[in-house]
């Protein structure tokens, strides 16, 4: 791949004319093959998500495939990582995320394998030291592709969290409000209900100011009667 080719975002789709189970065991005899095997085999460890794995799987079969889409997909769903969510519509392109997954994959796959570069050697122990020596080369740019990839990941995830939260604080918010509402609202009736028990009562009332001036009419009486 050309730097020009890199940096818009167009991969070339290298011709790997090798069946899936060469392809395959030349993946996992690779100085990455462990880690090739183990998502091949559908163990996240190592991994945040299963996303991570996903496009982690994508861009190595990237690498090996030459940059083949359709490949990369056909691969994929023979791996332990294939799941439902694979060929369900998350983009409002249409694509699947499997689609999604494996164009971002090769997008930033940086280098691919190619096996004709590797075929000229003439002799055989030349061009298996030569493998070698390419893949552990062609090692960071997988690692590269596959960092880029989670950093896009974490800043949806961070930019998705912060939404969340606008979203609390705001619920929130309105919670505080209606609370202060019913508090005023709770206030007023219980002034209203103050004020109805005291018009419903005027017997009580008026009993009351019999009562006292009863007891000051005596009060005045007694007091004449004294002098």
């Amino acid at each position: 791949m050309t730097n020009e080719q890199a940096s818009t975002g167009t991969a070339v789709n290298t011709d790997v004319d090798l069946d899936d189970e060469e392809l395959l065991e030349k993946a996992m005899n690779a100085s990455n093959g462990t880690k090739f095997e183990r998502l091949w085999n559908g163990n996240m460890a190592g991994y945040e998500s299963q996303s991570e794995a996903d496009m982690a799987l994508c861009c190595l079969l990237a690498f090996w495939t030459g940059g083949d889409h359709t490949r990369v997909d056909q691969l994929f769903r023979q791996s332990g990582l294939l799941r439902e969510k694979w060929d369900e519509v998350h983009y409002a392109d249409g694509s699947t995320y499997g689609e999604k997954t494996i164009e971002r994959a090769i997008v930033n796959t940086s280098e691919f394998y190619d096996p004709d570069a590797r075929d000229n050697s003439s002799e055989a122990s030349s061009r298996e030291s030569e493998s070698s020596t390419t893949s552990s080369r062609d090692e960071p740019a997988q690692n590269h592709a596959y960092l880029v990839e989670k950093n896009r990941l974490l800043t949806d995830r961070v930019d998705e969290l912060e939404a969340t939260l606008e979203e609390k604080d705001d619920r929130i918010n309105e919670l505080e409000a209606t609370n202060e509402t019913l508090r005023e609202h709770l206030s007023d009736c219980q002034e209203v209900l103050e004020r109805r028990d005291q018009a419903s009562n005027p017997e009580m009332d008026e009993a009351g100011a019999d009562d006292s001036d009863s007891i000051w009419g005596r009060a005045r009486r007694f007091v004449g009667n004294d002098s």
